[in-house]
């Protein structure tokens, strides 16, 4: 059975002042929200003590943006899973796009992170996708399936969830169309050997377009970055008809 997980990506987003004021208004708005779809809020490191604290007792899940692969050691500036799971994170974000582009991300740092995570006891969302460029040479599905070979290896399908984020969607408000999505999301389930593992979609995901992405068969929720940071929009994506 695949779990639907509605996951926000706050990025370099939010004081703990401000995450408190969030919560309080985005909170009560997911106390009627079916059980049987997972929140997670993935927040920056300075943010984690104060959201857990919110979210202790409640529903919704505390994730982190990323986890270094070593337990600990000389590695300035990075953050092992043991102290992620101090502050009562579930879920950790490996591989996005923007760690990729920005911050020297491999297929091969994000598979070690990946292995490392779980190790901890933590459940990974591991991002995928494709460039503009990428799309328009046709070569979707060659990227993506690299990033899978590479990025998958001794890592437990059981314990991962995948995140396809066409890397031309985020951010931009170019939304890939929902049919598209869900044909892309069913090539990746194609190449795991895991038939249940929750495959999620992101990409300028918002309260007008959740309705028709989670309609999608093979869309298992997905990773919301802009909208996520208010309370409102991000209620309203939990709180999805469907």
């Amino acid at each position: 059975m695949r779990k639907v997980i509605i996951a926000g990506n706050w990025k370099m987003f939010k004081t703990q002042a401000e995450a408190a004021e969030f919560l309080q208004g985005f909170l009560p708005l997911t106390e009627a929200t079916p059980e049987d779809r997972e929140i997670v809020l993935c927040v920056p490191f300075t943010d984690l003590a104060t959201v857990s604290k919110f979210l202790h007792g409640n529903l919704v899940r505390l994730g982190a943006q990323n986890v270094h692969w070593e337990a600990d050691g000389a590695y300035t500036g990075e953050i092992s899973a043991a102290m992620l799971l101090e502050q009562g994170v579930r879920y950790v974000i490996i591989g996005h796009s923007e760690r990729r582009q920005y911050f020297g991300e491999t297929n091969q740092t994000v598979n070690l992170r990946l292995k490392a995570a779980q190790q901890q006891g933590l459940v990974p969302i591991l991002c995928v996708g494709e460039t503009k460029e990428q799309r328009d040479a046709g070569t979707t599905k060659q990227v993506i399936a690299e990033q899978l070979k590479a990025g998958l290896v001794d890592v437990d399908l059981k314990k991962l969830v995948i995140a396809y984020e066409p890397i031309w969607a985020i951010g931009t408000g170019d939304t890939c169309a929902a049919e598209e999505a869900n044909r892309t999301i069913g090539e990746i389930r194609a190449q795991l050997t895991n038939s249940t593992v929750s495959i999620q979609y992101g990409g300028s995901v918002k309260p007008d377009n959740i309705d028709e992405i989670m309609a999608q068969p093979e869309i298992d929720g997905v990773l919301v970055g802009g909208a996520s940071l208010d309370a409102q929009s991000f209620a309203r994506i939990a709180n999805y008809q469907g």
